[in-house]
Parts: C-alpha cells; structure tokens; sequence
C-alpha cells in the first residue's frame, strides 16, 4: 500500500489565496465573477501599443471560450472546464483538478480601439490583444459673440 503525505492546511492556503485575487481584482478597478470551481489566471500587460491579456486555460477547447466586450469597456471571458467521464471500475484517491463554467470580466482603461480585438489559443494560454487609439488631438471652435 502506497502511503501519500497530505498536508491538512493546503484547503486554507487557497482561502487565503483567493481572498488576496479578490482584494487585488478591487484594487485595479476589474470585475470578477466565479460561476464554478474553475477559475483561470489571468496575466495583463500594458505596453506602447496595446494591452495584452494571457488567460491560462489548459483542458480547455477553444470553442468552449467566449470573449466580449460591452459597452465598449468590460472585457468578459465565458466559458467551461469539461469533466472528464469517469472510468468505471475506478475510484479516485485525490482529486486536486477543478472543473466547470467561469466568467472573469475586466473594466478596460480608456484609449483602447475595441473595434480591432485579437485572439489566439495556443498551448491551453488563451492571448487577447487589444491596440490603444491613436490620441485625437482637441478641436477648437471659436464661438462667435452676438
């Protein structure tokens, strides 16, 4: 008989961890809601051109993800870790992986051209890009006094 080693505060390290992705989502200004279990990790950079987010999805198809944006600043991404069937004359030791539907949405900062969206998956790493607009200089219009 195998013995396997459990450490029993494992469950309160990830009380704790996502406790600290709430806090930290409040603090940038994002949204987040958990339909599930399953909630994928989000990366979000900022450069000269754009913004680019990497969402770690792996056992996930493509075609079970779903991006939008509404009212042209709330990035939302939709979709399902799948469970696998189980195979029947066996019984689970351990079960550390999670499963089922998510939704992670971010409040965008101003500036961005949300007409020209990019997407790809790769390797279970969803990447969105989106560019930033070219900054429109202010327009004066002198008013005349009657």
């Amino acid at each position: 008989m195998t013995m396997i080693k459990v450490d029993p505060f494992r469950s309160f390290d990830t009380v704790v961890r996502r406790m600290g992705d709430v806090f930290d989502d409040i603090q940038r200004g994002g949204i987040r809601f958990e339909v599930g279990e399953f909630s994928p990790r989000v990366d979000v950079s900022n450069n000269a051109t754009g913004v680019t987010f990497h969402v770690e999805l792996p056992g996930i198809d493509k075609n079970d993800v779903k991006i939008t944006i509404t009212d042209g600043n709330i990035l939302t991404i939709r979709g399902e870790k799948k469970r696998e069937e189980k195979n029947e004359g066996s019984n689970y030791m351990r079960v550390e992986r999670s499963f089922g539907s998510f939704t992670r949405s971010f409040t965008l900062p101003d500036g961005l051209r949300t007409d020209t969206v990019n997407a790809s998956f790769d390797n279970g790493v969803l990447s969105i890009s989106i560019e930033k607009a070219e900054p429109v200089a202010p327009k004066e219009q002198e008013i005349n006094i009657q």
